[in-house]
């Protein structure tokens, strides 16, 4: 495994270096009451290559003024980006007819110069992936998985109006800008993670408290209820399966967030140990949206086998014990030395992976068009 692209490491604002994506095509309603026609919308999920924060914005249909449009309010809200990288197209082949609609915008001559031409004004690159290799983008196919696998097995074939499909969109983005992606400090008394939301708001984003309509009829919610219930859904669904994800994740090496980019190839097979000290999301009934319940592992209580079952676990609040297989251990642990003594931030030794080639004038030799680096 190679060394990650400078963009995904390099100290930088949020939405410097960006991946775009679409996915689709969904349908909505027209908001009149009498001869409603369905209306084919997409979403183009913007992803920042540093701090994986998602940005959402619908778009209206497949044409270059919908997507520099929706580019153009991405900037209005996020600022103005360095880079852009995308797919070239030819990802789409052998696709359906609505993807293979969005692949011949993709490559068509003249989205690429409207859209080129933008870009340049505002002194944004556009960068693609290299041809046939969608894995090269898996950042941002990543981000189009998390959003469309339960978006649709949600809302499934209900037709929402414009507003209540923007609103879930836009609400979806907060609860994938909750999770979490590593140890804020090494201190045992700090409960905390990084989130992409520290990076855009400089705190946990928190949803405003809501009853829980998800076993309710939906004939008797109102429209605004409606919403919230299938956001609702598409937390819990998404939540779990996430809590899965870190806890089947083969166990990175010890050291903290830029060693583990470094040290990355050297993972470890087998399943998480509790321990002691283990920060551990906690798997809790009727959880609420974007509310990750956060623990420190005080003590394991192994049985007369020598396994560990269950665990005394500290929150912010209260001691709670837990069965371990309520216990998602997070996949980032303080460093340690050869003799298993901890280390401080201070004392671990952060090299920067992937640092670009240079000629001798010190210039990059990266390529300035097709990227053959994944991202």
């Amino acid at each position: 495994m190679g060394n990650l692209p400078e963009a995904r490491v390099t100290e930088s604002r949020p939405f410097t270096n960006v991946g775009v994506d679409y996915c689709g095509p969904f349908y909505i309603k027209e908001k009149r009451e009498r001869n409603r026609r369905q209306v084919k919308v997409y979403v183009a999920i913007f992803i920042c290559l540093a701090a994986k924060a998602v940005h959402i914005e619908l778009v209206g249909d497949l044409t270059s003024e919908a997507f520099i449009a929706a580019l153009r309010r991405f900037i209005a809200r996020r600022g103005f980006c360095s880079a852009l990288h995308s797919d070239n197209g030819s990802n789409f082949i052998g696709a359906n007819n609505d993807l293979r609609e969005l692949y011949e915008l993709l490559k068509s001559d003249d989205h690429i110069e409207k859209v080129t031409t933008f870009l340049a004004n505002k002194q944004i690159e556009w960068h693609f992936i290299l041809p046939h290799s969608p894995h090269f983008g898996g950042l941002w196919e990543a981000a189009v998985k998390s959003f469309k696998h339960h978006f649709r097995r949600i809302v499934g074939n209900e037709l929402l109006t414009f507003e209540q499909f923007n609103t879930l969109v836009i609400e979806i983005e907060a609860v994938l800008n909750s999770r979490s992606l590593t140890l804020i400090s090494t201190d045992p008394k700090d409960l905390l993670v990084l989130t992409p939301d520290y990076f855009l708001i400089g705190k946990s984003l928190m949803s405003l408290r809501e009853r829980d309509f998800r076993d309710t009829p939906s004939n008797r919610l109102s429209r605004w209820q409606h919403i919230q219930k299938l956001k609702q859904y598409f937390w819990k669904r998404w939540h779990k399966e996430y809590l899965n994800q870190l806890n089947n994740r083969s166990k990175w090496t010890k050291g903290e967030y830029l060693n583990q980019l470094n040290n990355r190839s050297k993972w470890t097979k087998g399943e998480h140990s509790i321990q002691e000290g283990t920060i551990v999301p906690l798997r809790e009934d009727n959880v609420p949206s974007m509310h990750w319940p956060l623990g420190r592992v005080v003590k394991v209580h192994p049985g007369a086998d020598g396994i560990i079952r269950t665990a005394t676990v500290q929150t912010s609040s209260s001691l709670l014990d837990r069965g371990v297989k309520r216990l998602v251990p997070l996949p980032c642990h303080p460093a340690q030395d050869e003799s298993g003594q901890s280390l401080t931030s201070k004392e671990v030794d952060h090299p920067l992976p992937c640092q670009p080639a240079q000629d001798e004038s010190g210039q990059s030799l990266t390529s300035k068009g097709v990227d053959h680096t994944p991202i």
